[in-house]
């Protein structure tokens, strides 16, 4: 179990670090699916991609794990308006990406999967 765990941590840390780099290298792609009453949506990407690289780098370190496992777990849930937007738009192409309303269905309901894995790596 503690090597599951290990890989499990490295596969979640390296997660949300490409996750945060995607936010700078795709930007458009957010702004496509932010809500639209939502202000400000090129500083509130960048954000997100912020603390998702900082969150992921707090989760390597046994001092600050538990405070980043809170923080991803929050801000899984501070997007969830953004997955409901999703479905509500869905079809919508994100790229070269189609999101159907299945897939959209599906990216939803997979938050608290992460919300969970994250907490499982609170300690």
């Amino acid at each position: 179990m503690k090597i599951l765990k290990k890989v499990s941590l490295i596969i979640l840390i390296a997660g949300y670090i490409i996750a945060g780099i995607n936010h700078f290298i795709n930007p458009q792609s957010y702004y496509r699916i932010m809500p639209p009453y939502l202000p400000f949506p090129v500083l509130l990407n960048i954000l997100a991609g912020l603390f998702e690289i900082l969150f992921a780098t707090g989760l390597a370190f046994f001092r600050t794990r538990k405070l980043a496992a809170y923080g991803i777990i929050l801000m899984l849930a501070a997007f969830s308006p953004i997955h409901i937007t999703m479905i509500a738009d869905a079809p919508l192409k994100l790229g070269s990406l189609l999101v159907t309303p299945l897939l959209a269905w599906g990216r939803l309901l997979l938050q608290p999967v992460l919300m969970l894995w994250a907490w499982w790596h609170r300690e």
